[in-house]
């Protein structure tokens, strides 16, 4: 008689379990004719040389499926057809993680497309497109967003944006708004209250999903995601709040926010499952043209600075000598770490920082702005350090969070402009929502002649062409959010030429 492994009983366990779900589960489908568990659509993320990870949730017309554990089979294949097939497999939708799928897949051809399916329920999902990165590339295609609040603005960009056939989308957080602005005009609104716990934050998500432009987005190309601050709530920092809440309560708040988003986004279950938390920064490249590291600026960074203890919030700043306190950090000291090692080893001929807030310092008639890098100055000089590394040929920083299009060049030391130019900084402006206060930013680049360009009356996205010897960034604005066949044009392009910091108009 054969030895009975753990790994083998798991697997019979594992295997028992879906026999008696695919049991059940067939006889509610005989109650429940015409259900859709795919009405959220499904998506990838994070290419690799050999394989991505695939995403859905099984719902009930979007919303919560009444089940237990539900088998789901996934289909991966060269072709759109189906013909041929490279990955089989099931996976169970548990209950406790809202039904959610995630599926890293691995062992595939880099650099070439992919399509993928899932199965349940008897219905299959649409049809994804995915891609695998390549060894050595001489082009890429970039898009970057920002900011969308479903309230404020129809999510039209996503069409333009899909039909530019980009590699990779990076989105750069506030993928949802928690919060509703009563002084701005609304296209639709939100289907509940603002949420604080797991149910809300899973409501708020499935609603996002229920946006065509934005479910077709993630179908069609693989994303690269983090997250910003209204994942969780406006302007927290750690675990400090806007309410001052005690540390202990706000973190059951922050843990369903974090729990809600992994539900409903393509991050790999392998960075997310950690002990010591969820994990969000990692670096991805496309091929040997692009490294593509991708921060978390809000899960370990300092309470903004002069702000009352436990008292998070983005305020304008003068006279605070807490700003240049040294320990003060946005990433966190083991984040900070990281980066500055893989910079140290970088080689990729363009590397393309993908994080929320903008770096390049921006003087407001107020003072500086708190949650932006302007409140962590010793911080950001250290992060400029990490990208003047001798292994780093080209250093673009992305960034999103102020609702405006900006381009900026960077110097070695950021707040002295007689320094060198090191780097180039691209802001995208939000995809949809509110704007910058004119009273704030309105004369930016007056009052900032680094700034090369400044935006703060569009939304968009930026669309990014990456070539060995040149970057061009193309602004995509909308011609109206509040139009929900709003089209969109370039605004403004600008280029950065290998070797040569700083971006140039053309």
């Amino acid at each position: 008689m054969s030895r009975l492994t753990r790994r083998g009983l798991v697997a019979a366990s594992a295997a028992l379990a879906l026999a008696r779900a695919d049991a059940v589960l067939g006889l509610e489908m005989d109650r429940r004719a015409g259900l859709d568990p795919f009405a959220l659509g499904v998506a990838s993320g994070d290419p690799g040389l050999d394989g991505f990870v695939l995403w859905t949730r099984l719902s009930d017309h979007g919303a919560p499926l009444d089940a237990p554990s539900v088998p789901v089979t996934y289909e991966v294949a060269e072709d759109e057809a189906f013909a041929r097939i490279v990955r089989r497999g099931r996976r169970a939708a548990s209950p406790g993680l809202a039904h959610a799928v995630h599926v890293e897949i691995s062992g595939l051809r880099p650099g070439r497309p992919y399509w993928y399916r899932f199965q349940a329920l008897g219905a299959v999902s649409p049809v994804g497109r995915t891609v695998t990165a390549p060894r050595r590339a001489q082009r890429a295609r970039i898009a970057v967003a920002s900011c969308q609040h479903f309230e404020l603005g129809w999510f039209t960009a996503y069409r333009d944006l899909v039909a530019a056939e980009p590699d990779l989308v990076v989105q750069l957080g506030d993928y949802i708004y928690e919060n509703s602005y009563a002084q701005f005009p609304k296209v639709r609104t939100f289907d509940g209250p603002e949420p604080v716990d797991l149910a809300g934050y899973r409501r708020r998500h499935a609603l996002y999903k229920s946006d065509r432009d934005l479910r077709e987005a993630h179908r069609a190309t693989p994303w690269a995601v983090t997250w910003d601050d209204h994942e969780v709530e406006n302007d927290y920092a750690d675990l400090a709040n806007l309410k001052a809440l005690e540390p202990s309560v706000f973190a059951r708040r922050r843990a369903a926010a974090y729990q809600a988003y992994f539900e409903h986004m393509p991050v790999r279950p392998s960075l997310w499952a950690r002990p010591d938390g969820p994990r969000l920064h990692r670096r991805l490249a496309w091929g040997d043209l692009v490294g593509l590291p991708i921060l978390d600026g809000r899960q370990r960074r300092s309470i903004q600075a002069c702000n009352a203890p436990r008292q998070a919030g983005n305020r304008p700043r003068r006279d605070c000598a807490e700003l240049e306190a040294p320990g003060r950090t946005m990433l966190g000291a083991a984040q900070e770490a990281w980066l500055a090692d893989g910079l140290k080893r970088e080689t990729a001929r363009w590397t393309l920082l993908a994080q929320q807030t903008p770096v390049a310092p921006i003087a407001t008639p107020e003072g500086v702005m708190s949650d932006q890098w302007d409140g962590y100055p010793v911080a950001r000089r250290r992060l400029i350090d990490g990208l003047t590394q001798p292994a780093v040929r080209n250093a673009v920083i992305l960034s999103g969070d102020v609702h405006a299009f900006i381009v900026a060049d960077l110097h070695a030391r950021p707040e002295r402009p007689e320094t060198p130019v090191v780097a180039t900084e691209l802001v995208t402006t939000c995809l949809a929502a509110s704007h910058a206060p004119r009273a704030r930013y309105g004369q930016a680049q007056a009052r900032n002649p680094h700034l090369k360009f400044a935006d703060i009356e569009r939304s968009g996205y930026l669309l990014l062409d990456v070539r060995p010897d040149r970057l061009e960034a193309d602004l995509r604005a909308v011609s109206d959010q509040g139009d929900p066949d709003g089209k969109t044009a370039s605004l403004a392009r600008f280029a950065v030429e290998d070797g040569q910091p700083g971006a140039r108009r053309g």
